[in-house]
């Protein structure tokens, strides 16, 4: 798993979350935790991939999709307020851009050892339920079949 002098990636604190961005230093507020790293490419190009959770969107035209990049330590943030919630945690860190660029920046300190949470906004968490409730339909249809 990735790992640097001031991140590293284990298993996360939310359930059912896979893994987690975690300070391996403290992290003052303001500061610049990491870049959100991929490929740049066109909304058009990728909007079919609805397996793909590690879409950033830039705007209407450009994503940066980190799919592939699994050195790209921005891709393991986990939304504290997503669909699993932990009584205690919440996001302490924020996406900024500048220009096609993506940082993650720390809303407030973050201490070593703790774990990294962004919001994924709420238009991702709606696709997810849609996404989710669309295949519940299918094994739902598959399931009537066989029966």
């Amino acid at each position: 798993m990735p790992s640097s002098k001031r991140l590293f990636v284990k298993t996360s604190t939310l359930p059912n979350a896979g893994k987690g961005l975690f300070a391996k230093v403290d992290i003052a507020k303001n500061e610049i935790v990491t870049e959100y790293l991929g490929r740049l490419a066109a909304w058009k190009d990728v909007e079919d991939d609805f397996e793909n959770g590690y879409i950033f969107h830039i705007n209407d035209e450009l994503v940066i999709d980190a799919s592939k990049d699994k050195g790209s330590f921005g891709r393991y943030a986990n939304d504290a307020t997503g669909l699993t919630r932990v009584k205690g945690l919440t996001n302490n860190a924020e996406y900024f851009e500048e220009d096609t660029r993506v940082f993650i920046r720390a809303k407030r300190k973050i201490a070593a050892g703790n774990e990294v949470f962004v919001s994924y906004g709420p238009g991702y968490w709606k696709q997810i339920k849609e996404n989710m409730l669309q295949d519940k339909q299918k094994a739902k249809k598959k399931a009537g079949k066989r029966g």
